[in-house]
């Protein structure tokens, strides 16, 4: 594994998955049950995506954004405030999200 992400621990815990990055105003259709989401910050607009999500990862955020919140909530690892993940992290990615440390590797 390679560290290619660092951002805010918002919820603990660590899984692998693949990476769905979904841009503000994109359809969300094509978002799988246990994908990874990466998108720039999420809303209530959003929460249909987040219930199947894995783990969540934003560009921004703080501990108390709607991201980290509901990934408490939900019991899913969070990294918010990474400041460029929607970039950095590619489509269909193989990603491991590591919420307790605010990190995200990429699987080689």
């Amino acid at each position: 594994m390679k560290l290619i992400l660092k951002g805010l621990a918002a919820s603990p815990g660590t899984v692998t998955g693949r990476a769905k990055v979904i841009l503000p105003g994109a359809s969300t259709s094509v978002f799988n049950k246990d994908d990874i989401l990466i998108t720039t910050i999420t809303d209530p607009t959003m929460v249909q995506v987040m219930i199947k999500a894995k783990a969540i990862v934003t560009d921004i955020g703080g501990i108390t954004s709607h991201p980290a919140i509901l990934s408490r909530e939900l019991g899913i690892p969070c990294i918010v405030n990474t400041k460029s993940a929607t970039t950095e992290i590619n489509d269909g990615q193989e990603i491991t999200v590591d919420g307790t440390k605010g990190e995200v590797y990429a699987m080689d």
